[in-house]
């Protein structure tokens, strides 16, 4: 796979062949189209304490910034590698053990960052992410972590209310995170992480958990959904660029974490093209809605969408 890079430590046979691992089931809120969603009577309200001028800005990209490479990098692991130690800042929240994390898995922004430092594993065999917030090797197959969280991407179930992940809302990052070689094929068919200056002290459905600054109903809510609106126009923009906009109004954005205003995440790829991406700036806070997902969800435990 083009998109992300293969990295393992340990010599042992490759797995058997498994069914295909997507990075979300079908039913999963991820997938669900909210274009004909209502808008949310909040929207204007959260789309002003994100910022109406903002621009969108993709986070993720080719090369370096400031000596440092852009984006979420993903580790695709297709063999079976013993599994890890992991400690953590956070443990009543993050899950103790199951982390089976290749030797050499690349960390936001580089090994000497002191960004958020998220390490993403792919392990297509079983079908789960291994995921880390402000991930540090030990050295010996160890690593300790402000929090973490085993995903199974064949699973809806959500983590425990209340519990964090290695983002701020309680999800996994990896199907949020908008994939090279997806935006290649012309078409992202799932929701995008993106972060926000400040929010409330409460989330929505799908997340669990939130991490707000204040009390405050203007700002918007950990898991709120938001999308590009129907009426800009993006049939001028070049391909890898028209399918983020394109599913940044199918499927909208889901608020994961705090960061910079319009932030949406992607994965650490030498193939984009940053001059294609640098279109999406053109395009602003107020160039987008919250949706009203209150009837999407079938039950609060479960990432499953209702039928429609």
């Amino acid at each position: 796979m083009a998109s992300a890079c293969l990295v393992s430590g340990y010599a042992e046979p490759a797995r058997a062949a498994a069914p295909a691992c997507e990075t979300a089931p079908s039913d999963s809120f991820w997938r669900a189209p909210v274009d004909t969603l209502p808008v949310h009577p909040d929207s204007a309200r959260y789309v002003s304490s994100i910022g109406s001028d903002a621009p969108l800005h993709p986070d993720f990209g080719s090369g370096l910034v400031d000596g440092r490479p852009i984006g979420i990098p993903v580790t695709v692991s297709d063999t079976a590698v013993p599994e890890s130690r992991v400690t953590f800042d956070v443990p009543e929240e993050s899950d103790p053990s199951g982390y089976r994390i290749p030797s050499g898995a690349r960390i936001e922004n580089g090994p000497a960052s002191d960004g958020d430092r998220h390490v993403v594993v792919w392990d297509r065999g079983p079908c789960k992410s291994y995921e880390l917030y402000d991930a540090e090797p030990r050295g010996g197959n160890t690593w300790h972590a402000g929090s973490g969280a085993v995903f199974d991407l064949r699973s809806n179930e959500l983590r425990p209310d209340g519990w964090t992940s290695a983002d701020a809302a309680g999800l996994a990052i990896l199907p949020g995170l908008v994939r090279h070689d997806e935006a290649a094929s012309g078409r992202i068919d799932h929701a995008i992480r993106v972060t926000v200056p400040r929010s409330d002290q409460s989330y929505v459905w799908p997340a669990r958990h939130q991490a707000g600054a204040a009390a405050d109903p203007s700002l918007p809510p950990m898991g709120l959904r938001l999308r590009l609106k129907s009426s800009v126009n993006t049939s001028k923009l070049e391909p890898q660029a028209k399918a983020v906009a394109d599913a940044l109004k199918t499927y909208g954005a889901i608020v994961a974490d705090n960061g910079s205003a319009w932030f949406i995440s992607g994965e650490e790829n030498a193939a984009w093209d940053n001059d294609q991406l640098a279109a999406l700036k053109g395009f602003k806070g107020s160039d987008f809605e919250a949706v009203d997902t209150s009837g999407l969800g079938r039950s609060p435990d479960s990432g499953a969408v209702a039928p429609r």
